[in-house]
């Protein structure tokens, strides 16, 4: 019963962080020039890599962030200028520019190059998912080794890893329902969201660093 509760407190606290249904416009556009195939491999790649990422970020994110010395609001802050420059990237992107296409024999070279970043961090697991995971991670720990812990964490990933793999896999469906017009529309409202997101996370770790600047 435990693990059940555990299982479902990591996948409500990430889950809409990921949101990786938000995020499958934003997909779709960075990969339009993709054929179906090649984007579903891209997608169960980025599944792949955001349960590692997530698993690793509970398990050891701590210890990692310790042992270089940074700081959470300092993952915080340089995490957010990267959404914020992505999301103003696609803000600006013209309508020809997504229309561009690549030459089919350099796919399997863009899907490996861009299957982590920037596709899996930060654009899917950015800091925000990070520092949730690592805060929950922190926790657990403060009770000692708990291997029901641990494989709640590693259930939930896997869980939040699938909703990836079929929002992200079958973006173009989604894109057929709504239309190119629809398509447009929700990249444009949820690229300038990216950018608030991006904003508001760069604010949390600013307030965090002035939060700890002793008063005079």
């Amino acid at each position: 019963m435990e693990t059940v509760r555990n299982i479902i407190l990591f996948v409500s606290a990430l889950f809409p962080i990921v949101d990786p249904l938000g995020g499958s416009p934003i997909f779709l556009s960075l990969t339009r020039e993709y054929r179906p195939a090649a984007r579903r491999t891209l997608s169960r790649q980025i599944a792949i890599n955001s349960f590692f990422l997530l698993v690793g970020s509970y398990l050891i994110g701590t210890h990692i962030l310790a042992f270089f010395g940074i700081s959470l609001p300092a993952v915080q802050v340089g995490g957010g200028l990267i959404v914020i420059s992505t999301g103003w990237t696609l803000l600006k992107r013209r309508d020809e520019d997504e229309r561009d296409r690549v030459h089919p024999s350099s796919h399997h070279h863009e899907t490996s190059h861009q299957a982590f970043y920037p596709l899996t961090l930060p654009l899917t697991v950015g800091p925000g998912s990070i520092s949730v995971a690592v805060t929950l991670g922190a926790n657990a720990s403060h009770s000692g080794f708990n291997i029901l812990a641990i494989l709640a964490s590693i259930v939930g990933s896997a869980v939040i890893a699938l909703s990836i793999f079929l929002c992200y896999g079958f973006a173009d469906r989604l894109a057929r329902m709504l239309g190119v017009t629809g398509v447009t529309v929700i990249v444009r409202l949820t690229s300038f969201l990216l950018v608030c997101i991006g904003v508001q996370i760069v604010w949390n770790g600013v307030s965090a660093f002035l939060a700890s600047v002793p008063a005079h």
